[in-house]
């Protein structure tokens, strides 16, 4: 014997019932999407870390404004410099074609990450990551205004790319 019950509303009606369920799961799956956003979002900036991090194999160059006793780096790097040191410090720049290397450290420290959700298409939700430079500079390094191009941007893309799609072929609960 099979036994087979219908929930109906306070006036009878199986809709009403069923449709507030169907709100109550596109809610609950729109907040994982939401949530997923965030998480791409890290996987980018964590991309973005890795990529701008490490040795370059450019010129090594005086850092401007630096002074005083050489560090570990600079006393390494003096046999490269080519020219007498009088104080302060070195570093290996990048060599075109090459992410761009850390000088000041503020390229790989001025990054916003923005997810947007929208919501305007029936019951469903767009969910939007991305990660972006605050230094003005930026832009420059990447296209090689005034100077070769130091690309990053598409080698973070790839390297976040496979951590995204996990996150985003991840079953909804």
């Amino acid at each position: 014997m099979i036994n087979l019950r219908v929930q109906t509303d306070a006036r009878g009606s199986p809709g009403a019932v069923v449709r507030m369920k169907v709100k109550n799961i596109t809610k609950d799956i729109n907040r994982q999407a939401a949530s997923r956003g965030a998480r791409a979002v890290n996987a980018i900036r964590n991309a973005e870390l890795e990529v701008l991090s490490g040795q370059r194999s450019g010129k090594v160059y005086k850092k401007p404004g630096t002074h005083g006793a050489a560090n570990k780096v600079t006393r390494g790097l003096r046999a490269e410099y080519g020219h007498k040191l009088r104080g302060g410090q070195l570093y290996r720049a990048s060599a075109p074609g090459e992410a761009p290397a850390r000088r000041t450290g503020n390229l790989r420290l001025h990054w916003s990450g923005d997810v947007r959700c929208d919501n305007s298409s029936g019951g469903g939700i767009k969910v939007s990551a991305a990660l972006e430079s605050q230094e003005k500079y930026a832009a420059h390094l990447e296209n090689g205004e005034g100077m070769e191009p130091r690309p990053f941007v598409d080698k973070i893309k790839e390297k976040a790319a496979p951590e995204i799609r996990k996150i985003y072929n991840e079953p909804y609960s």
